[in-house]
């Protein structure tokens, strides 16, 4: 948890990085960035840009962008409750009713086993899976006749996690074609897989390489929709810019979510919420990380702000 203090308020934020380890050697070098003084967000935010997050260079180059949104993300809070303004004020819109999905992998091997589970308890809810190599045309067609996958990620452009995934041709044409209304998220680009996805261009959609407005515009074909991750922008500058200029070339988005634990996930809920909350929104309460149980909020979800600031109340 990111915490910046001034004129009687807290601003809260949320560092999503990764390694557990950048968490506790974070906490170890404890408030060592001179942050102190008098800022607008946007002088805040060029201040921070040039301060060194890290007392070393962090294993995955996205964490800068992890940790960066956890400061910025504070600061807005902040701001806005020395303010006295609440983000929908601040940007002239309403949160919507919130729609999620569940995003999650099928086990090892693969099952439809957690899949039917949920649905057993929650009949309307609708999911977004992680692919995996082992993923079966009989599995592709138990999860088809559900009717509740809507997108499909292949995990195709993480470099250096656990989650990395090789490019596979085959597997991208059983799911491209088992599932054809489903969003099919991060394909590693070959010769091969191109072809494959050649008839189904508009339903591939982009997460992990997208951080700035560039990223979008530098995509091989204009998307329909694109995966915007607060986190993976940032800065607030960066993020807010992209929300703009998708909606200026009417590229729809949705939200997804980093295993937010704190404040991070009702952040991300809002944004999603006042941004695009009819979408796919892989923001869903963090209670569906964890075994299938009756009594959970459903989608669409009515979220509750607090008055003034970023957050959501507890």
């Amino acid at each position: 948890m990111i915490r910046l203090a001034g004129a009687g308020e807290e601003g809260l934020g949320e560092d999503v990085t990764y390694d557990a380890g950048e968490h506790d050697r974070q906490q170890q070098r404890s408030c060592v960035l001179p942050l102190a003084g008098t800022w607008t967000l946007d002088s805040f935010s060029e201040h921070l840009g040039g301060q060194p997050l890290f007392d070393h260079e962090p294993a995955q180059h996205a964490s800068l962008d992890y940790r960066r949104w956890g400061f910025e993300s504070a600061a807005l809070d902040l701001a806005l409750r020395q303010a006295g303004r609440s983000l929908e004020d601040a940007v002239g819109r309403a949160p919507a009713a919130l729609t999620f999905v569940v995003s999650m992998r099928l086990g090892t091997p693969a099952t439809s086993e957690r899949l039917h589970a949920w649905l057993a308890l929650y009949p309307d809810l609708r999911f977004k899976l992680d692919a995996t190599a082992d993923w079966s045309a009989q599995l592709i067609a138990e999860l088809a006749a559900t009717g509740a996958v809507v997108a499909v990620d292949f995990k195709g452009r993480y470099r250096g996690t656990s989650v990395d995934t090789q490019p596979d041709p085959a597997l991208y044409r059983l799911v491209a074609e088992g599932l054809p209304g489903a969003w099919l998220e991060d394909p590693a680009l070959t010769p091969e897989t191109e072809a494959v996805l050649e008839p189904h261009r508009e339903r591939v959609t982009w997460d992990a390489i997208i951080h700035s407005v560039e990223d979008i515009d530098g995509l091989p074909w204009p998307p329909r929709t694109v995966n915007l991750k607060p986190s993976r922008f940032g800065s607030l500058q960066r993020l807010f810019a992209a929300y703009d200029h998708c909606a200026a070339r009417g590229i729809d988005a949705y939200g997804g979510g980093q295993f937010e634990l704190g404040c991070g996930r009702g952040q991300i809920q809002l944004l999603a919420a006042l941004f695009h909350p009819g979408s796919p929104n892989d923001v869903a309460p963090g209670a569906f990380n964890l075994d299938p149980r009756p009594g959970l909020p459903t989608s669409p979800l009515a979220l509750d702000p607090e008055p003034i600031g970023f957050r959501l109340r507890p």
